[in-house]
């Protein structure tokens, strides 16, 4: 039975979904890809200053210091990393280094069995799938890429991260229906977030509220992509 958890008259066709909490689990991201960041952080700029720069370059000029050194920006990310903040340089430099460890088979995507199913059954009714994350395109695409459920990033028409404009913000949403070409009702929005749904709700999509909380999903919400109807918009 599908819980009626969706905003929107319109039938979506295009499906958005968060990752941390809706597709992924929430102990994967701060219990496993944030120390593993904060672990390799030093070490990784130290090995790749040219690639590092531009990014602790922004971190100079979001902290107002021109004058920091590698060792203060790297001081400053993982800090950053501790607070869980949604800047873009730290999200970027934590998807390079997750690439390493994906690469060298030390890290492996975490997607619950009932989402692979989904979006493996939406991609095949026709529904195109997107994903909006704080993580980086980069990050996204990894966790995809390297899953437990295998490499699923061929099912995803389109990625965006925080460079499209913050997750809290209504624009943000009605800038990703305009980049997939939909109308903001013909777009379905997931996510665990109810922030998230607030501003994507407020920006026109439809939305489902994911709660994958261990006592059961709260009223309005869906504990599993099992339950999300994408043809009736909920």
């Amino acid at each position: 039975m599908t819980t009626p958890a969706a905003s929107g008259a319109s039938r979506p066709r295009a499906i958005v979904t968060d990752i941390e909490g809706t597709t992924s689990s929430i102990s994967f991201v701060h219990e496993t890809l944030f120390p593993y960041a904060d672990r390799h952080l030093a070490d990784f700029v130290a090995r790749n200053p040219d690639l590092a720069r531009p990014h602790l370059d922004e971190v100079r000029q979001i902290e107002g210091a021109r004058h920091l050194d590698d060792a203060g920006c790297v001081a400053v990310l993982r800090r950053w990393i501790a607070q869980d903040r949604k800047i873009t340089p730290l999200k970027a430099l934590q998807g390079l280094i997750w690439a390493e460890g994906y690469a060298a088979g030390e890290l492996t995507g975490h997607i619950y069995d009932d989402a692979a199913d989904a979006l493996r059954r939406w991609h095949g009714a026709g529904h195109t799938l997107h994903v909006y994350s704080s993580g980086s395109v980069a990050a996204q695409k990894l966790i995809y890429g390297h899953s437990n459920a295998g490499d699923l990033t061929s099912l995803f028409s389109g990625w965006f991260d925080t460079t499209t404009g913050p997750k809290l913000a209504p624009d943000s949403y009605a800038a990703i229906a305009g980049a997939i070409g939909r109308a903001p009702g013909e777009v379905l929005f997931l996510s665990d977030h109810p922030g998230e749904i607030a501003a994507a709700r407020e920006a026109g999509l439809a939305t489902v509220h994911v709660d994958r909380a261990d006592g059961g999903p709260a009223p309005g919400c869906v504990a599993s992509f099992a339950d999300i109807d994408p043809e009736a918009g909920r």
